[in-house]
């Protein structure tokens, strides 16, 4: 008998690949071949054997929206190829303008680059934003056209607060017709690490390859071979997210609203939050459609532009260090994702409790005002907010909260 530490073949654990065929299938009306499907421990480690497989050196690039996750700048960095950057409009909800990316295809050749592939996080990370079936579409084109293959990162499909659903890119391919649905070279990444179950100790991930010559396959099915298997206790966690309890089902009415109940209360987080940063002097917040997180925009004085160059800090990162130090929220400068020039941002996300997520908006508020009022051009600092009593005692729990990201 299997113990739960024992290994299991990477493509073989055959019932957990048929229930995600079947989730698939109930989610796209769109089949899949289990022999394409690989479960890895997370869906990181999946992204880092194709970027790996991928790039043989400098000369090999992928397309990255800005903002974006760090694993794939880290990762394109780490195997020695070359991060080619297409920034979404933040004015338009971070939407994706094609003419953007066909700007970076056509300065990565001037420089020597061949695009291999094209990363887009659907929904966004740090953004938040939904890609629709239009823009999906566009890029299926785009990436026929180029001859590249994408890499669908959904691990947030579940994490979806608009009025704009997700759509896999899956479907909308299978949609599209010829030649686009045979052709169009598609990896999609899924994991247990976040919706409304984010497992991500258990590690859990996979991903489907679409439209990828079986030469390639195996060769990845190599690279996986090399750990032997995922680890099991994550399969099973991805086989029970896949499988929830359905109509009819004795557990269901109490899955169903347990479920709805956490997904509402992030929806509900998300709107507080993008409210609360939008009355803030100097603060625009795009909304929060899906995923974790928020990326508001900040406008800093000169004073504390100059103020962050005298600690030899960047200004978001001092804009950063100083909150937490304040209040003991823990964000993330907006530079470690990348972001137009002249521009400051933070991610935060919306995963404190909610019943202490007032009193967290509160914090955030309280000290925006005092940094604004310090750090005011022309005039003297009119605050200090350093180790100052008006905030409270730290809420641990929810501050912890604020610094979780996926690993």
């Amino acid at each position: 008998a299997r113990t739960w530490t024992s290994h299991a073949d990477p493509v073989l654990s055959i019932s957990i690949f048929f229930q995600v065929c079947d989730f698939m299938m109930r989610r796209d009306g769109v089949g899949s071949d289990v022999s394409r499907i690989f479960l890895t421990n997370g869906a990181s480690e999946g992204v880092r054997m194709w970027l790996e497989g991928m790039i043989s050196g400098p000369q090999d690039g992928v397309l990255v929206p800005i903002p974006q996750y760090p694993l794939y700048s880290a990762s394109i960095g780490l195997y020695n190829g070359s991060l080619v950057p297409y920034e979404l409009d933040e004015a338009t909800g971070w939407s994706l303008n094609l003419n953007t990316v066909r700007k970076s295809i056509q300065d990565a050749r001037r420089k020597g680059i061949n695009v291999r592939a094209m990363v887009f996080i659907n929904p966004g990370n740090p953004t938040g934003n939904c890609l629709s079936d239009v823009e999906l579409a566009e890029l299926c084109t785009l990436a026929h056209e180029e001859g590249f293959v994408l890499f669908a990162d959904e691990v947030y499909q579940e994490n979806v607060y608009g009025t704009r659903p997700f759509i896999s890119c899956k479907k909308v391919l299978a949609s599209m017709g010829q030649p686009w649905a045979n052709q169009v070279e598609l990896v999609s990444f899924h994991t247990v690490s976040k919706g409304a179950y984010g497992e991500c100790g258990f590690r859990g991930g996979y991903f489907e390859t679409t439209n990828i010559h079986p030469d390639v396959v195996q060769q990845i099915y190599k690279v996986a071979s090399i750990n032997l298997s995922p680890n099991v206790p994550g399969q099973i966690a991805m086989g029970i997210m896949v499988t929830p309890p359905q109509p009819g089902d004795e557990s269901y009415p109490r899955f169903h609203r347990e479920h709805q109940a956490t997904v509402q209360s992030l929806k509900r987080r998300a709107r507080m939050i993008t409210d609360a940063f939008n009355t803030m002097e100097g603060v625009e917040c795009q909304d929060c459609d899906g995923a974790l997180y928020s990326f508001p925009k900040i406008t800093l004085s000169r004073k504390a532009q100059e103020a962050a160059r005298a600690a030899g800090k960047a200004p978001d990162v001092f804009y950063c260090l100083k909150m937490l130090e304040a209040t003991g929220l823990s964000v993330v400068p907006g530079s470690g994702f990348g972001q137009a020039d002249g521009t400051f941002h933070f991610r935060t996300t919306i995963l404190p409790p909610e019943n202490q997520f007032s009193r967290i908006v509160g914090l955030f508020t309280s000290f925006h005002k005092q940094f604004m009022d310090e750090y005011r051009d022309g005039g003297s600092s009119r605050s200090s907010y350093g180790g100052s009593s008006s905030y409270g005692s730290r809420p641990t729990a929810a501050v912890n909260a604020m610094s979780r990201s996926r690993l």
